[in-house]
């Protein structure tokens, strides 16, 4: 670990925090200054150099298993999880899609335990489902670019760390929860089960769990079913979730972990999309039916294997080798025609398909110059192919890509004086891509080539930085600044398949260069006792970015290679009134242009597609009793506007709330979603997209009970 000075600020907790009110997870002596007496230093297992929270130069947030529990008593949509914990996540979609669920502005990297869940090359914008939020112990947020994981960050990290078996015995929890609409209607009910064990024999750990569940529609809050979106859903669809570990202690300093996930999210297929009229106010809705085609689904497996030392020669030593591989389908759209031996007019439907594997090495070196100096050294390396399919007529919508990445990297850590840290490192990154010749379908017959593109291997190299400091001005007040780079790649599956004109090979696309974002961001952390305040100040900056644009004439999203420009702020805070009551809140403004013009100078503002609303966040932790606890919370998302008028955003404000109780065997939950059931369109749908097909309501009012016991 490196070496920090006076270990202040380390109980800061996520704006919506339940380091202090678990409200689903009292025992039977929690208070707020018990907690905050027994809370150790927190290390950040996503920053490479093993930083404590608190004590970094940027803005870092950890999302405790109590938080988790407490957003999932009220939603299981990991998407409004990530908006109601994260300052400057958007609004969720509440759609299989992520596609506009943007961090600060620009694509956030999932990782689960350290593995890379993102798929750059063709994202399909569905990262933030590959795994079951019950299997997740701790959600690592660190805000802004970094290249601390290679590929990706050009927004931030968001990394999901899974359970560990408990120390002791053998253990077991099992769970159970329904939920419903508000009417109770047969076909919104839906439900989850829930099933865990762990424990430790001799040098052997190990965990095992399981989930299933299924999801009723949505109903909105005007009582009318939400819209089916095309690509994929959440509402009507099954998932499952099976989550391994294994570990064995080779000795008091060493010990290799085996660990693999499966998740798989699929459509019912009940349902089918009712268009909606935009302009004249009419929401898209749904009504029983069969769709032409085969439900969107997603199938993902994540493995990985560790070796941990924690003094070989003097160093803290990091080894793993991981793999993902990831299947998504999306539904039948009208963008993919073909003709049937009977002359009939049929339509496609796309899957990707993207294999990784890859290794991280990194060794950590404290102590040294009389406990001053820290380094941390390590390489990645990385390979990804993929490429997308239609699924009917076996036609390649985009070629196989090959995606190979070698980064190395140092890391150093300074202890100035007592109360000033420096923090820089450089990561060097080489990339290599490689298409085989292959060619780009016609988008009136898809059985039918539109021109031939040349293959190619370009590659690209990049050095990028990082620099920071972190000031303890006083006792209860703490000043940082960081300067970071992000390495991100466009999305290289779009720019191959929407090549039209003939004569083009891939070595000289001056669109596939890969995108650096710089972040530059100031802050200031406070702790009064019972109270603390974070505010920071954030720029975004790349001279090449990217900007999606959707076509309406082809139906595909359209990527613009331009100079991008993002400045917000955040500001979250927490009060603890007494021992048992505590209030949260949390507001963040973001804006963001970029330059359409191509003159080097940023002039249009950047839609709802990546900028989200300002947000203002506040809750209400309570424990009543030692056994009773409850959770009221408020989001209120402001009205924004653009330079398009087909874009602007009537804001809303959404309460939630959750009450659980302690029986004497077990704990009971419920929560309540959209309390007052507002009728609103959802922001993405508002802000990001002019379309009667996409334009939804969010969901209303819906009721969770559940119940948890351990033993």
């Amino acid at each position: 670990m490196p070496a920090v000075p006076k270990p202040r600020f380390l109980w800061l907790a996520p704006v919506i925090s339940g380091a202090f009110f678990p409200s689903v997870a009292f025992s039977d002596t929690d208070s707020v200054a018990a907690t905050n007496e027994t809370l150790a230093p927190i290390v950040v297992s996503a920053t490479r150099n093993k930083s404590v929270r608190g004590e970094t130069p940027q803005k870092v947030t950890i999302i405790s298993r109590e938080d988790i529990e407490q957003q999932l008593a009220i939603t299981n949509d990991p998407g409004q999880v990530l908006s109601n914990l994260i300052p400057s996540y958007s609004p969720s979609r509440q759609k299989m899609s992520n596609a506009g669920e943007t961090f600060r502005g620009r694509s956030a990297q999932f990782l689960i335990d350290g593995v890379p869940q993102s798929n750059p090359l063709r994202d399909s914008a569905r990262a933030s489902y590959t795994i079951d939020l019950s299997m997740v112990e701790r959600i690592e947020v660190i805000y802004g670019a970094s290249a601390e994981h290679g590929l990706g960050a050009t927004g931030g990290i968001i990394n999901f760390v899974t359970k560990r078996p408990e120390s002791g015995t053998f253990k077991q929890s099992v769970g159970v929860e329904m939920v419903t609409d508000d009417d109770v209607q047969s076909d919104g009910l839906g439900y989850k089960l829930n099933y865990q064990l762990s424990g430790q024999k001799g040098d052997w750990d190990y965990l095992a769990g399981a989930t299933i569940q299924e999801r009723g529609v949505f109903y909105d809050g005007n009582d009318d079913l939400v819209g089916i979106a095309y690509p994929g859903e959440i509402q009507n669809s099954s998932s499952y979730d099976v989550l391994a570990k294994l570990g064995y202690w080779i000795d008091d300093e060493q010990s290799v972990e085996f660990f693999v996930n499966r998740f798989e999210l699929e459509g019912n297929g009940d349902y089918v999309p009712v268009p909606g009229d935009r302009d004249a106010g009419v929401p898209t809705t749904a009504e029983k039916g069969a769709p032409i085609g085969d439900p969107g689904y997603n199938e993902v497996t994540t493995a990985r294997l560790s070796y941990s030392h924690g003094d070989w020669l003097g160093n803290q030593v990091d080894a793993q080798l991981y793999s993902q591989t990831f299947r998504a389908r999306f539904a039948t759209t009208p963008y993919f025609p073909y003709l049937a031996d009977s002359g009939n007019t049929l339509y496609d439907q796309t899957r990707n398909e993207s294999d990784k594997i890859g290794g991280k090495f990194t060794l950590v070196r404290g102590g040294l110059f009389n406990d001053r100096l820290t380094l941390t050294t390590g390489l990645d390396v990385l390979q990804d192919e993929t490429k997308q399919v239609l699924t009917h007529t076996g036609r390649t919508y985009v070629p196989k890509s090959q995606f190979r990445n070698y980064a190395v990297f140092l890391q150093g850590d300074v202890v100035i004086t007592d109360d000033l840290t420096f923090h820089t490192g450089a990561r060097h990154e080489y990339a290599e891509l490689k298409v085989d010749t292959y060619q780009t379908i016609d988008r009136s017959n898809v059985t039918q080539d539109n021109v031939t593109v040349g293959g190619g291997s370009p590659d690209f190299e990049e050095t990028l930085f990082n620099a920071g400091l972190v000031y303890n001005v006083t006792d209860w007040a703490q000043l940082y600044g960081n300067y970071s780079e992000g390495f991100g790649m466009p999305d290289v599956g779009r720019v191959l398949r929407g090549i039209g004109d003939p004569g083009q090979d891939i070595d000289t696309l001056l669109t596939l260069v890969p995108i650096v974002t710089d972040n530059r961001e100031v802050g200031a952390r406070f702790d009064w006792d019972r109270y603390n305040l974070e505010v920071s100040y954030y720029e975004s900056y790349s001279d090449f970015g990217e900007r999606l644009s959707f076509d309406s004439g082809s139906g595909v999203w359209v990527g613009n290679r331009e100079k991008t420009e993002i400045k917000g702020v955040e500001v979250s805070g927490e009060m603890r009134v007494t021992d048992a009551h505590e209030l949260t809140m949390s507001y963040t403004h973001a804006k963001g242009k970029s330059d359409t013009t191509g003159d080097g100078s940023v002039d249009t503002e950047l839609t709802g597609l990546s900028i989200a609303p300002d947000t203002l966040r506040a809750g209400w932790n309570s424990a009543w009793s030692k056994r009773l606890s409850s959770r009221l919370q408020v989001s209120h998302y402001r009205d924004r506007s653009t330079d398009d008028p087909e874009l602007d955003f009537n804001g809303y404000t959404l309460l939630d709330a959750s009450v659980a109780y302690r029986l004497p065997k077990g704990r009971l939950s419920l929560g309540i979603e959209n309390l007052t059931d507002k009728d609103y369109i959802t922001y993405y749908s508002q802000a990001a997209r002019v379309s009667d097909e996409y334009y939804f309501t969010g969901r209303g009012r819906s009721v969770s009970l559940g119940y948890t016991v351990d033993f």
